[in-house]
């Protein structure tokens, strides 16, 4: 399944919370000539280290199936931040 909604939750230096929800669909089309950038650089710099372009594609899929239920946390001095992938 792929992940269709990321929340943020991050504590300013102030000490005050805030949470952000990020829809993945939305972005990824605002995004997508990004993305096709993005891609055809990363066939290039595939051929380029003679790595199979389909096993690279392969393994970014295995890993945004992983994504759902993911947390990332983060802490440095008053800040903190925590990315939820559901």
């Amino acid at each position: 399944m792929i992940p269709q909604l990321v929340t943020v939750r991050y504590r300013r230096s102030s000490g005050r919370r805030r949470r952000l929800y990020v829809p993945v669909v939305p972005v990824l089309l605002v995004l997508s000539p990004l993305l096709l950038l993005a891609v055809l650089g990363g066939v290039i710099a595939c051929l380029a280290t003679r790595v199979s372009p389909a096993g690279a594609l392969r393994g970014a899929g295995r890993l945004l199936w992983a994504l759902p239920g993911t947390r990332f946390e983060f802490e440095e001095g008053r800040t903190a931040l925590l990315i939820s992938v559901r």
